[in-house]
């Protein structure tokens, strides 16, 4: 007779932790180490945080016979992408007292810090707290942070959708007071048992959970790599409902061809009716009476939380329940489950993913500036004082602060008699001079951070690319490309955090200095690219796109991109 698989030890860990309390106390006062328990270290990521360590110091560490130089990355849950100026003054400060002084703008929306120690967390937390700021659920297997198209200049519906996602947000928040008990000093639990959670129960996700919601045409949030996209359907200026697609994920392992990377597929149209104040004093289950998409959303993790694999992690993400349930049986679970059939999905049109550089002016007259982040990082050097400039501007309190999934900060709610003020201060700090002279492609490259914090990184990341798009940019001056929007995206391992998988030319690290290169996805976001050439160096790198520019320069059709290119010439040629 087989025996049943057995749980992975993360779900024992889940199961055990007294709704992911676990020994985090006690682990935080061990002075003896920068680490924590290794129980903790699983779940400290529900609570908005993961433990690094700086791998340029390893090995020079362990010579010395010493523990390695630990700290802790914290993540903050910012729904569609926003915060106050006065939030960001706040943030600035903060960053400069407990991390390394560097904000990272991530691929999903937020902000997070690096080289936090250990017992600068708590204090670290608390003074989020003080801005009433989070980090509940931004890591772990939960909902994270929920992404919205961030430029409020594409539609008057954008202040709807990014309300919608918050209410996502605040809707797949897990019923546990942890946080607020080890981090905030509430009174804690006192019951042998957790509160009672019936989205999570005491097992949550088998995985991590991501929900982007587009506004067409922009697909500035990569939708369909989420787990689940929403999509707006938008008639005379009003939102009708959503097409709800399911099962994106870019994670992948290198050397197990059971894993690949998934982009979601529609299901179906649910009507919508936004709801005013929809989770303001209101119990849950009124609300998913009343309000259809987001009792789709809510059972959609549901049957995750369900269906999902327990027994290999790299194997738990929803894209792998939609496979072994097949489109349509886990469709037919869903609607069972909401109690109304999904009607068929309404066309989209989604023609870009780029953001809106420089200035722009909305429905309602507010201006709003998008500036340049390479790789999203936030700091001050020779050549641009990010940290200075929008310190200067949130001190005015002349403008909010919005955050692209392509690692971008956009200026905004601008006043017409601000817009000068702050032109000049862009121009002091050489934000809006970096911004207007970068090049297209460096303008659409996203990188993730690994190296030197990241545990799963294999090679560079975001130190790297910048230098390897400054040695790309010649070789498209040459084929004379250097107008043309080719998305490049490169992570430091198959985890795919930059989505690399959705890039025109994708680098996914396989070992120190060597990447696979992967080409041929469609710049509207809708097909993957493929394997092309793996393990490469940057001279084989180089000579390979010098390659395949120079036929393109040559051989493509009128207006087709490079992912099309290659996908006609390459994969079906």
């Amino acid at each position: 007779m087989s025996k049943t698989p057995q749980e992975s030890a993360v779900e024992k860990i889940k199961k055990s932790s007294r709704g992911l309390r676990g020994t985090i106390v006690e682990s935080l006062a061990d002075e003896h180490t920068g680490a924590i328990r290794e129980d903790d270290q699983n779940l400290i990521k529900f609570h908005g945080m993961y433990i690094q360590d700086d791998r340029d110091r390893r090995e020079e560490r362990a010579t010395k016979k010493l523990e390695r130089l630990y700290s802790f990355m914290i993540r903050l849950r910012l729904a569609g992408g926003f915060l106050t100026a006065e939030q960001w003054e706040g943030l600035h400060h903060i960053a400069g007292d407990y991390s390394t002084g560097i904000i990272k703008i991530t691929t999903r929306q937020t902000v997070q810090l690096h080289g936090i120690v250990k017992s600068h967390i708590k204090p670290t937390l608390q003074a989020f707290d003080k801005y009433k700021l989070d980090s509940i659920c931004t890591c772990g297997d939960v909902n994270r942070n929920v992404t919205a198209t961030a430029h409020p200049q594409v539609s008057p519906i954008h202040g709807e959708v990014f309300q919608l996602a918050n209410d996502i947000s605040i809707l797949l928040l897990p019923k546990t007071r942890a946080y607020y008990e080890i981090w905030l000093d509430e009174a804690p639990l006192t019951t042998a048992e957790p509160e009672p959670d019936p989205l999570y129960e005491n097992r949550y996700l088998p995985r991590k959970f991501k929900i982007g919601i587009a506004i067409p045409p922009s697909n500035d949030v990569d939708v369909y790599t989420n787990d689940i996209a929403l999509v707006a359907i938008v008639e005379k200026g009003k939102i009708k409902g959503f097409n709800l697609a399911i099962g994106g994920g870019m994670g992948t392992t290198h050397g197990n061809a059971e894993t690949y990377p998934r982009l979601a597929t529609t299901i179906g149209y649910v009507p919508y009716k936004a709801l005013k104040n929809a989770l303001q004093n209101a119990e849950i289950p009124d609300v998913l009476e009343k309000n259809p998409l987001l009792k789709a959303v809510y059972e959609v993790l549901t049957v995750q939380r369900d269906f999902g694999n327990r027994v290999d992690r790299k194997l738990s993400r929803l894209k792998y329940t939609v496979d072994k349930l097949g489109v349509e049986g886990f469709k037919a679970e869903l609607e069972k489950r909401i109690g109304f059939k999904l009607e068929p999905a309404k066309p989209v049109n989604l023609t870009h993913r780029t953001d809106d550089y420089g200035w722009h002016q909305n429905h309602a007259g507010l201006w709003y500036y998008t500036a340049f982040v390479e790789n999203g990082r936030v700091l001050d050097d020779e050549n641009v004082q990010f940290k200075t400039a929008f310190l200067a501007i949130a001190q005015a309190r002349k403008a909010n602060f919005r955050f692209s999934c392509n690692q971008n900060l956009i200026l905004s709610d601008i006043k017409t008699e601000d817009k000068a003020w702050i032109e000049a201060v862009l121009a002091k700090h050489g934000i809006s001079q970096l911004t207007e002279n970068a090049s297209v492609v460096r303008k659409s490259a996203i990188a993730c951070v690994s190296f030197n914090t990241c545990p799963l990184a294999l090679a560079e990341g975001q130190r790297y690319l910048p230098d390897l798009i400054t040695k790309i940019e010649p070789i498209l001056v040459k084929h004379k490309l250097q107008k043309d929007d080719i998305s490049i995206r490169m992570t430091g391992c198959p985890n795919g955090c930059a989505r690399p998988y959705a890039a025109e030319i994708g680098f996914v690290g396989t070992h120190y200095g060597r990447y696979n290169l992967m080409l041929g996805a469609k710049p509207d976001g809708t097909r993957l690219n493929r394997l092309y050439k793996e393990s490469l160096n940057e001279t084989e790198i180089l000579g390979e796109l010098d390659t395949l520019f120079g036929q393109y320069a040559k051989q493509r059709k009128s207006k087709e991109s490079f992912g099309d290119f290659v996908q006609r010439t390459v994969f079906e040629g």
